[in-house]
């Protein structure tokens, strides 16, 4: 029997995920004394089928925002109904190897894929590409309300990465500072911008002129409203919803 539900945790926590003490099984919060079991990084079949084995215990658990708005499911099965199961599988299999014994080999006929054909010639090359220039972009990222660093307890670990870059950079967690370098185009006129902290995330378009550059380097601070952050991770304790 299929058994269909949604996951919700009503009450959040605000503590710190990352500074739980992880263990065999999941992370322990000092906070409130318990485990917290991390469903965030497991497939929809992973959750249902933990679920199914611990639908009737307390649990604490992280999950990512969007498995909120997910409907999971799993099968339900007796154990009188399991052994009839493994019995009739014993006896079709049994019935399937005294048949393959009675059965002679059958010859196949192997076939050999058409051979693969080349062409050889002068590669194209589009030449109407926008010229690129390497920048450094120095800054300060800094909450709109208070136009201050954002707070480090709440948005832990800060990143912040822009269309062009390798890799993204540390914000300086006192006071939000960053230095990244990137590849632009000279025609831009905007830069994607995108920030994570350990539970949250945004990615956004701000102004951008490259003219603006001296000796290619642009100073220029990225101020973002916290309510523009989507959160990512949500822990607390998990209520199992069960739909038809």
């Amino acid at each position: 029997m299929k058994k269909k539900f949604t996951l919700e945790i009503a009450d959040p926590c605000s503590e710190n995920f990352d500074k739980m003490i992880p263990n065999s099984n999941g992370s322990f919060c000092s906070s409130c004394m318990k485990n917290v079991i991390d469903l965030s990084k497991k497939t929809n079949s992973e959750v249902a089928k933990f679920i199914a084995e611990n639908k009737d215990k307390n649990i604490c658990a992280r999950l990512k925002t969007t498995q909120l708005g997910e409907e999971f499911v799993y099968n339900e099965t007796s154990k009188i109904n399991t052994l009839k199961y493994v019995a009739v599988a014993a006896s079709v299999l049994l019935a399937s190897n005294l048949s393959a014994q009675e059965k002679e080999p059958v010859q196949t006929e192997i076939s050999r894929p058409n051979p693969n054909t080349y062409k050889v010639g002068k590669v194209a090359y589009n030449q109407n590409r926008n010229e690129e220039v390497l920048i450094i972009i120095k800054g300060k990222l800094l909450e709109a309300k208070t136009n201050k660093p954002f707070d480090k307890e709440v948005y832990s670990n800060l990143m912040l990465a822009v269309d062009g870059s390798q890799n993204p950079v540390k914000v300086n967690p006192k006071t939000g500072e960053f230095t990244i370098e990137t590849k632009v185009s000279k025609s831009n006129k905007t830069l994607m911008v995108t920030i994570t902290a350990n539970d949250y995330y945004l990615s956004k378009e701000i102004a951008f002129d490259v003219k603006s550059a001296k000796n290619n380097v642009l100073i220029k601070n990225v101020i973002i409203d916290s309510a523009e952050l989507s959160r990512i991770y949500i822990a607390g304790g998990l209520g199992i919803n069960y739909t038809r």
